[in-house]
């Protein structure tokens, strides 16, 4: 993908080893050097939150590391008064400077943003201000394609922080400033034709994913057959139903069961493959698909305590507690033997209904059901109680058999084309990459580029959503 969109490129005329690794060969006026060399580096500072006055009607914005996720700061979240600034180690930083996440959870540390505005920042950010005749967004751009280097100096555990001394010692390319200026320029627009496109395909998957529903919805509450006649089903959210359907409480179709509180583990439970079962957590529903990427195991004598628990092909699966809340799956087939965790309800249900049920679990309306049947006043929570009173709309056999086979084809479908877009995010987000590392160590020569008129070279990578109606009567 990196030769592909650099082709059109071409290299300087003559390179030099630059005696930094980060870097390789650079063009053969290029200089290096640290970036505590040519810039000002430095923390900010949180004012006491004890003291009301440093924090209510502040006019000063204070930024905390996830500010660096803006990538561009416009504006702060918080804002402190002078009186906190004079008063606490937090200190300004100008216009057109770094801000760099020292620490910070996920991704955040080693992520960099630039100010568009002056602002202060916390502890665990950095200011980094370039001295004169260096160009700002021309080290943004060297310091984001340094990322996962940057995040490395701190050391291999992720609890690890960053420090100034670390940031300082950074080896930096020294192109000529006119040289700086174009490079930044260039991936200021080429960065933001990629990152249209990315969204694009981004919307793409989200409206794909809403048809998908929708499909999924009106075939396990309305049928097939559009001339079936309806009636009120005496449920406000479900409305009218085919009137040959039966309404039932979930309970009076299935059992329903979780870990027994007694029945938990501790850490000493859970053992290496092969030496106990499959446990499954809320990691095995992704996207609501039954998913063994992820696998946890615990000991047999856990396994075998609870035999009420042991998964089957065709059970289903659902999260009653956490943050994929309301998430469930249907399990078509068991190779290995497994249990669920504390987090799960395992619903066991004649595989006459089972396939149908986990579509019918996943539609809007029951999930907002769901939500309303939260008991958990932090955690979302739900009972095995509360779910069994939930309303399953159950069509005749026959039907229920053609509804089956009617949404895994069009899921099927839906996965193509989800994929499809998927692979371009992927293939362009690598673009992005490239393109960057390319420009900002000299791999490629920028000094004659001039922004393009019209459209992307690349933009012929974007499907609209005109595409969903076409692959889908080519796959159906």
């Amino acid at each position: 993908m990196a030769g592909a969109g650099q082709a059109k490129y071409r290299p300087y005329p003559a390179y030099k080893p630059s005696g930094v690794e980060w870097l390789g060969d650079i063009p053969e006026w290029w200089e290096t050097a640290s970036l505590r060399w040519f810039s000002e580096i430095f923390s900010g500072g949180t004012p006491s939150k004890t003291v009301p006055e440093y924090w209510e009607n502040g006019t000063i914005p204070w930024l905390n590391s996830g500010a660096v996720n803006q990538v561009e700061i416009t504006k702060a979240s918080k804002y402190i008064s002078k009186t906190a600034l004079n008063n606490s180690s937090a200190k300004w930083v100008p216009k057109n400077a770094l801000v760099l996440a020292l620490a910070g959870q996920g991704r955040t540390k080693g992520m960099v943003a630039f100010t568009k505005i002056a602002t202060t920042c916390n502890q665990s950010m950095a200011a980094i201000v370039p001295h004169e005749r260096k160009d700002t967004k021309f080290y943004f751009w060297w310091v984001n394609s340094c990322y996962d280097k940057i995040r490395n100096l701190a050391g291999g555990d992720l609890r690890d922080g960053l420090n100034l001394e670390l940031l300082g010692s950074i080896p930096c390319p020294i192109p000529t400033l006119p040289e700086q200026t174009k490079i930044a320029a260039f991936l200021d627009h080429e960065t933001a034709k990629i990152d249209g496109l990315i969204a694009k395909q981004q919307r793409l998957i989200a409206l794909l994913e809403e048809k998908r529903q929708a499909v999924i919805s009106h075939a396990v509450t309305k049928g097939l057959d559009p001339t079936a006649p309806l009636r009120p089903s005496g449920i406000d959210w479900l409305g009218d139903v085919p009137e040959h359907w039966e309404v039932k409480r979930l309970k009076h179709i299935a059992s329903i069961f979780g870990r027994i509180g007694f029945r938990g583990y501790t850490v000493d439970d859970i053992v290496d493959e092969g030496e106990g079962a499959i446990v499954l957590s809320p990691s095995n529903v992704k996207d609501e698909r039954f998913s063994l990427e992820k696998r946890s195991y615990v000991s047999w004598e856990k396994y075998y305590e609870s035999p009420e628990i042991v998964v089957s092909a065709g059970d289903l699966l659902l999260v009653k507690t956490g943050s994929t809340f309301g998430k469930s799956t249907f399990v078509r087939t068991v190779d290995e033997p497994m249990t669920i965790n504390p987090q799960m309800a395992l619903i066991k249900i004649d595989k006459k209904w089972a396939e149908f049920v986990s579509f019918f679990l996943r539609t809007a309306l029951i999930k907002a059901t769901i939500e309303v049947n939260n008991t958990g006043s932090g955690m979302p929570t739900m009972t095995q109680e509360n779910l069994g009173r939930f309303p399953i709309l159950l069509a005749p056999n026959d039907e229920t058999n053609q509804i089956v086979e009617y949404l895994n084809r069009k899921s099927e479908i839906f996965d193509v084309l989800v994929a499809k877009a998927q692979s371009a995010v992927t293939l362009l987000k690598e673009r992005r990459t490239a393109l960057i590392s390319a420009a900002v160590t000299g791999k490629i020569d920028l000094r004659d580029w001039q922004a393009p008129e019209g459209a992307s070279d690349i933009s012929n990578q974007d499907h609209s959503i005109k595409d969903i109606t076409q692959n889908e009567e080519a796959l159906a």
